[in-house]
């Protein structure tokens, strides 16, 4: 298992609201604001790069993944989800999983490119609204997934 690297913010804290954590992973809710249904997996142990994990490590990650990306579809029916692992800011093994809406201030461009329009305080409010259900299933859905797989 990888040492916590000193200066590694996501070595040194949760990385944001704590959703659910497992032996190898945890769920976090992203804190980016206009976009209230945007979350991380984020590998415990300091690896930078995909490649690090084992095979089975990989599988598990993108299980995780999968599942943070199901919950979101089925309790908010996003236009779109966006999946992205970049790490060039914070070089710690992570995953962005977000969910898209055709009214959100930046669709269909990436959420970091220029705002297309302003945001819709109304309609982030509402999805922000369900984050508490939306925690709910993915804890749920992740704790059974990690007790048939011992993950």
């Amino acid at each position: 298992m990888a040492t916590p690297r000193h200066g590694c913010p996501l070595c040194q804290s949760e990385g944001g609201p704590l959703v659910w954590r497992g032996a190898q992973l945890r769920v976090i809710q992203a804190d980016e604001p206009g976009f209230p249904a945007f979350y991380r997996v984020v590998w415990n142990a300091h690896v930078a790069e995909f490649s690090e994990l084992t095979p089975t490590q990989r599988a598990d990650c993108m299980q995780a993944v999968v599942l943070v990306e199901e919950v979101l579809r089925e309790q908010l029916a996003p236009r779109k989800i966006n999946l992205a692992a970049l790490g060039n800011q914070v070089a710690h093994l992570h995953w962005h999983v977000l969910a898209r809406f055709d009214w959100d201030s930046h669709f269909p461009d990436a959420v970091w490119a220029p705002a297309r329009r302003a945001q819709d305080t109304a309609r982030i409010a509402a999805i922000a609204a369900k984050r508490a259900m939306v925690h709910d299933r993915l804890h749920s859905r992740l704790a059974q997934w990690q007790q048939a797989q011992n993950v």
